[in-house]
């Protein structure tokens, strides 16, 4: 290709335009990439808010244009990403402003105003992944592009939006092949092959813990918060990593919102196109409050948000900090999180299964039909203390994992999860029949005028929910959360009523508070 050779008129201005993409927050926009060259003393201007990864973009792309065999104009370069008051970060303008650069100074003909780029550059002409192609493919098609070039590693997640061609782009040279019509690019297909996260461990594993088993299942099968408290090496962590082998399936729109998210933070796998298992997210406990709910100087998902439609896992939790557990109260209300910085406002959705476990105290032994705790009153009163009670409120199961005899280790299996699972995904079919249109798909989301009109009550099992709401102090929020519980138990069972032992079972499972809090203090 001959290099671009500036004209001699001192007063020739040339422009060209470009059209990318950009994100902010869930959602994509539109980005108008203006190249304008001028005469004047040589310097490259990028305006339009950028960070700190697009102003570097100046040297990728004097880099790549030269060592894939283009003149760098010699001249006065303003780039402009507009709109001008949304800030741009990343990398992935690096391309549509090589390409407009290469446009302005004659070096690239045609029409591409049905065409997005997106794309990292490498210094020899490579393109390289970006985050949010996801999010960025389904705005192009609703923006009317017919289009879409992306780095080739980012192509088979583009591929799930139908009704644009995602066009997968190697290096600079097959693209510019494609655009002047020597050698097209074919658009990348959807992948067949599902998404999974390798193989789960399996509930058969287990032996024994009949009732913590039976807690998962429904807290699987009403999308429920559950609590694991009982000594070391009683089995509370193996029994929560078992949880994902029998959640129900997701459905397609659950997989595209997932995969949104996890594409916008840059954790979804190349080979993973679609998220269509249920996230499991298992975060350390020093874990900050930011490292949760998410955020930044232009907010990112935390733990909470990427485990959407799927489990958030937090061991030993009293060793989380105030703050970090404290920020999970609203979110576990609203399904959503909102981070407000002075750049803006964001909101992510966070619909998850929170899962809990702990022990019972610093030593781990309290309470132990064996072992003795080596614990005082005072010590054993502090550590609970580190979960407050808003929260504890908050978790609809509390189920007590007591150790494991040797008779059930030695000779004992459990049931597998396929049969579990079935179980759950019949009582998970209930539910979005019954609330089908209305925005809940589970028994765990209902709202309170729904809990009044699905979770009624007759007189006997109103009487029994009346003791255990006097006798046991629950509060307001207890309570609703005891006959969505019970909601559950009833699909499970596959009785269109909530009955007395439906009822019975969900109380149940409301009493480790009051026997170790109270007893703590």
């Amino acid at each position: 290709m001959q290099p671009y050779a500036m004209a001699a008129e001192k007063d020739i201005v040339l422009f060209a335009q470009l059209k990318s993409l950009g994100l902010y927050g869930m959602d994509a926009y539109v980005v108008d990439v203006e190249a304008d060259i001028s005469q004047g003393l040589p310097a490259f201007d990028i305006v339009g808010l950028p960070d700190a990864a697009v102003r570097e973009a100046r040297e990728r792309v004097r880099s790549s244009m030269k060592n894939s065999g283009f003149a760098f104009p010699v001249s006065r370069i303003t780039v402009n990403l507009a709109p001008a008051d949304i800030k741009k970060e990343g990398p992935l303008y690096d391309l549509p402003v090589l390409l407009a650069l290469l446009r302005a100074t004659g070096q690239l003909a045609g029409d591409f105003a049905d065409c997005a780029f997106a794309g990292e550059l490498s210094l020899g002409g490579a393109v390289k992944p970006v985050n949010g192609i996801l999010p960025m493919a389904i705005k192009a098609k609703g923006a009317g592009f017919k289009r879409f070039f992306v780095p080739q590693a980012n192509a088979a997640e583009g591929a799930v939006v139908s009704g644009i061609e995602i066009c997968p782009v190697e290096d600079l040279q097959s693209l510019m092949a494609c655009l002047t019509g020597r050698a097209p690019i074919v658009p990348a297909v959807p992948s067949s092959d599902a998404a999974f996260a390798g193989p789960v461990p399996d509930f058969e594993d287990v032996c024994g813990q009949f009732e913590a088993r039976r807690a998962l299942e429904i807290a699987a099968a009403g999308g429920h918060n559950l609590l694991l408290m009982g000594p070391p090496g009683a089995g509370k962590s193996m029994l929560a990593r078992r949880l994902p082998s029998i959640l129900p399936d997701m459905t397609f729109a659950e997989s595209i919102e997932t995969t949104k998210i996890h594409s916008i933070a840059g954790v979804l796998p190349t080979d993973a196109p679609l998220v269509r298992t249920r996230p499991f997210r298992a975060p350390h406990h020093t874990i900050s409050a930011a490292g949760l709910a998410g955020g930044g100087r232009i907010p990112k998902p935390g733990e909470l948000s990427l485990s959407h439609n799927g489990v958030l896992f937090l061991d030993e939790l009293p060793e989380f900090s105030r703050d970090a557990l404290e920020v999970l109260r609203q979110p576990l209300e609203e399904n959503a999180v909102t981070i407000s910085r002075v750049s803006g406002t964001l909101t992510y959705p966070c619909s998850v299964m929170l899962v809990c476990a702990m022990n019972p105290c610093p030593c781990g032994y309290f309470g132990h039909p064996t072992r003795p705790c080596t614990c005082s009153r005072g010590a054993v009163a502090k550590y609970l203390s580190r979960i407050s009670g808003p929260l504890l409120d908050r978790l609809d199961l509390h189920v007590e994992v007591p150790p494991v005899s040797f008779e059930k280790l030695h000779g004992e299996t459990g049931e597998p999860s396929a049969n579990i699972r079935q179980r759950v995904n019949q009582a998970r079919s209930i539910q979005q029949k019954r609330y089908a249109g209305s925005g809940v798909s589970c028994n765990a989301h209902l709202t309170t005028p729904m809990v009044r009109e699905h979770c009624a009550l007759d007189g006997q099992s109103a009487s029994l929910l009346r003791a255990a709401y006097e006798n046991m102090g629950l509060s307001a929020r207890a309570y609703d959360r005891i006959l969505k519980v019970s909601r559950t138990i009833a699909d499970l069972d596959g009785s269109d009523t909530i009955g007395t032992a439906h009822i019975a079972e969900a109380v149940q499972y409301r009493s480790l508070d009051r026997k170790y809090w109270n007893r703590g203090a």
